[in-house]
Order: structure tokens, then C-alpha cells, then sequence
């Protein structure tokens, strides 16, 4: 499912017009997690049993015990398809059986029309009425007052429809950041927003984030638009690196960047690209700017200029003090997979586009869910398994024109989206940092 990795791809140009207006103040709509916070772990995907026995019958203990430890662990349910009963009926579900555990459940909507722009995870709703008839429907399945963790829509805002609009042949996806009514994109932005609104309404108690992609992805002032035009000023905040890899030090600093932008640009009606310091305008404190490296973990203290903070986080520190404002917006992070940051082939393996979202070889499981993980980013709300590890990106061919097998994976048809990939699932628990398992 979803999740590109191109820098920054075409997010700038988009954003060269003013963003969408809004006036509406910064609102956080219920108290974070408490730091103790118990996490739902869900029944375990298909496949994951049959695999759990197989290993232990071919004599593999500590192999099946690792796969049984990764479908154990608290993660996420997601939500894609059926009628508005079906989809109350399974939220319902759910929620009834965190309430019997007395524990919090992650929910994902992934329903939008069009979503993941006709790639591996294509599909959704029909049209817009069938999607909000939908989310009503997954609205209705909340129980009131039951604390609930609801991501909304991964790669809806990232993956707009104006920014693939080949996947969309025939129709108007419009522009961003002001698609015209009716347009593909405007439909999309007013589905999510939609989204947020009616499952705030259905539970005062629940944390709804929308999702804004990751730190190798978007710039800043980009994200910052596209949020707020979608309404995140009414909602909890937003989601970042669902279904990917990236190193959980950068998303940190990403997203609280994309809250102190935020906080600065209330109303986003004069956001450009290069009013808020990010990822691609970075460098050592009284340094040259330079961009910070996706591969590399980013910190404050770090000297090498393309993996330091320090510049970044100063601009934000000394703007937020002249305006006299603070981030408000809060975030998660999905720590599911990338306990061993993204995945980047040896240069010249391949002519086409790697996939690098895709299925990547040699990952492993990340920081356990958690509330409040990190004293230094206080906007930083959880840790969260939101992708299900273990389950395949889809059937990636690293770009090879005319391929339907991976290389990275012996030359084999990679399970589709969804379907649980057993070798990858292993290798996930098996790299797995910090450790899943005591060692032997």
C-alpha cells in the first residue's frame, strides 16, 4: 500500500500558488494518550497462524516464536471496503473488543475514492456520496467515550489526485492548492475533511489524525497546506510514515516541524514552500543550508550537515518566540517497519524506479507502540504499529518493464497488497530494533 519515497517530488511546484484560506484557529480536540496507555492488539492477519505452525513443525522454535511476538504486539485494524452496515458491524466489533481488554484501539480509514493513485492499493469508494455514506457508516460502528485512535485516510492528501493525474484518465483532478468544485482533488480534500468531522461528532473521545506522508516525502510548507485545507485545525493532529521505513529521529523532527509551521501559518493563505525551514533547506546552526539526508538519522547534536537539525529547529525556535505562539497540532508516528530506516538499492541496480516503499529487503520491526515516547518532541503523541507488518506492499518488480517478479525477494510474484508475506514478515522480526526477543 501507498507510501512513495521520491525527496520531495512534485509537492513544491503545486504549492507555488497560495493555499486553500482558513481562518480557524489551531484546536486540539481531546487530551493526548496518557503515558501508560494499553494498546489493542487485534486477532492475527491471515496467514500469520499457518506460518507460526509450519515454522514450528519444521522443528523452527525460536522462528515461530518471533512471528507469534510480531502478531502480538499492538497494531492497528484497518478499514477498506463494504457497504455502510458491513463497515459499522466491523468497527463495532473492534471497539467492543478493546472495551472488554480495557484497551485502546488504532482504526485506519482507507477507503477514498481513488486512493493510492491506480497503484498496488488502488480502489475505494464509488464516488464521494458512496464514501461519506461509507464513513457514516464507520462513524455509527464508534462506541461514545471510548478512547479510540482513528488515522485517516494514508496518502489521501499526499497522493492527491493532482498529483498523479494519470491514474485518472478522462476525469478533472484539478489543481492544488485551489481545485475547482467538482474536481477530483476538491472532492478528495472535502472527503477527508469530511472524514475527521463526522467521527469527531461520533465520539468527542477519539483522536483523529490525518495522514500526511513522510519526512522524504513532502516538503514543510506542502504538508502544512494540504492539512489545513482538509480541516486538521479541528482534529488531533496528523499521521506520518504509515506503510514505511523512514528513520523515527527525522519523522520526529518532521512533524514537529509541520506543527510549528502550522502554529505560524494559521491561516495558510500566504504559505509558500520557503516560508517554513524543513527537511530540503536545513543545515549545521550558522552553517550553510544544505539538504538533510533521508538515509541518515537526524539529530541536533549531529556534525555532518546533511543529518543535523540544528539549523532547522533554531529558525523554528526564534520564529514561534517573534509571533509569540506555540505547535498546537499533534502527531503519530507508524514505527512498524522501520526499525532499520528506509531501503536505498546500490546505485545502477536498477533503470527504473525501484519501489523503494515496496516490499524492501533487509527491514525489520521498529519501536514498539508507545504514548508519549519522546520528552523532546512533546507534539509527539504515540508510537503506533499502523502498518500490519508482515503483510506484502503488493507485487513489486522494481520498475522492470514487463516484470511481475522481485528481484530482491529470489525472482518470486510478491504477495499482493494486503496478503501476508511470510518471508518478509520473518525477516521483519528477525531485524527487528530495538531487539523483539531476548538473545538466544
Amino acid at each position: 500500500m501507498l507510501r512513495r519515497s521520491a525527496a520531495a517530488l512534485a509537492g513544491a511546484a503545486l504549492l507555488a500558488a497560495a493555499p486553500l484560506a482558513t481562518t480557524s484557529a489551531e484546536a486540539v480536540v481531546a487530551k493526548p494518550l496518557p503515558g501508560r496507555t494499553y494498546f489493542y492488539v487485534p486477532p492475527a492477519p491471515d496467514g500469520a497462524k499457518e506460518q507460526i505452525d509450519r515454522l514450528d513443525d519444521a522443528g523452527r522454535d525460536r522462528a515461530a516464536r518471533l512471528v507469534k511476538a510480531e502478531t502480538t504486539t499492538p497494531q492497528a485494524v484497518w478499514f477498506t471496503s463494504g457497504t455502510p452496515k458491513q463497515v459499522r458491524k466491523a468497527v463495532r466489533k473492534t471497539t467492543d473488543r478493546a472495551a472488554d481488554k480495557k484497551a485502546v484501539p488504532t482504526l485506519v480509514v482507507y477507503n477514498v475514492p481513488g486512493r493510492d493513485c491506480s497503484q498496488y492499493s488502488s480502489g475505494g469508494a464509488g464516488s464521494d456520496a458512496a464514501y461519506r455514506d461509507w464513513v457514516d457508516g464507520f462513524a455509527r460502528g464508534l462506541r461514545k467515550n471510548q478512547r479510540v485512535v482513528v488515522v485517516v485516510e494514508p496518502d489521501g492528501l499526499t497522493n492527491l489526485p493532482a498529483d498523479c493525474p494519470g491514474a485518472y484518465p478522462g476525469q478533472d483532478v484539478g489543481t492544488f492548492p485551489h481545485p475547482a468544485p467538482g474536481t477530483l482533488t476538491a472532492g478528495r480534500i472535502a472527503d477527508i475533511a469530511y472524514a475527521g468531522k463526522v467521527i469527531r461528532k461520533a465520539n468527542e473521545k477519539a483522536l483523529v489524525y490525518l495522514d500526511s506522508g513522510h519526512s522524504g516525502w513532502k516538503s514543510v510548507g506542502d504538508a502544512t497546506a494540504r492539512l489545513r485545507a482538509a480541516g486538521v485545525d479541528k482534529d488531533q493532529g496528523f499521521s506520518l510514515n504509515v506503510s514505511n521505513y523512514q528513520w523515527t529521529p527525522n519523522l520526529s523532527a518532521y512533524g514537529t516541524w509541520i506543527s510549528s509551521c502550522l502554529a505560524l501559518h494559521p491561516d495558510a493563505a500566504t504559505t509558500t514552500p520557503t516560508d517554513c525551514a524543513d527537511q530540503n533547506n536545513a543545515g549545521p546552526a550558522g552553517g550553510t543550508a544544505v539538504a538533510l539526508d533521508p538515509q541518515k538519522s537526524w539529530s541536533r547534536t549531529a556534525s555532518d550537515p546533511t543529518a543535523s537539525t540544528a539549523e532547522v529547529d533554531a529558525r523554528y525556535a526564534a520564529q514561534l518566540a517573534t509571533a509569540g505562539v506555540m505547535p498546537k497540532a499533534h502527531f503519530v508516528l507508524d514505527t512498524s517497519r522501520n526499525g532499520q530506516g528506509p531501503w536505498l538499492p546500490a546505485a545502477g541496480t536498477y533503470a527504473g524506479d525501484p519501489q523503494v516503499w515496496c516490499n524492501p529487503p533487509g527491514r525489520g520491526l521498529g519501536e514498539r507502540p508507545k504514548a508519549h515516547p519522546a520528552k523532546a518532541y512533546p507534539q509527539l503523541d504515540a508510537y503506533l504499529w499502523i502498518k500490519t507488518p508482515g503483510q506484502s506492499d503488493g507485487q513489486c518488480n522494481r520498475g522492470i518493464t514487463g516484470s511481475t517478479t522481485d528481484p530482491e525477494w529470489g525472482g518470486r510474484t510478491d504477495p499482493a497488497a494486503g496478503a501476508w508475506f511470510g518471508r518478509q514478515a520473518l525477516q521483519l522480526a528477525r531485524l527487528a530494533e530495538p531487539r523483539l526477543l531476548p538473545k538466544k
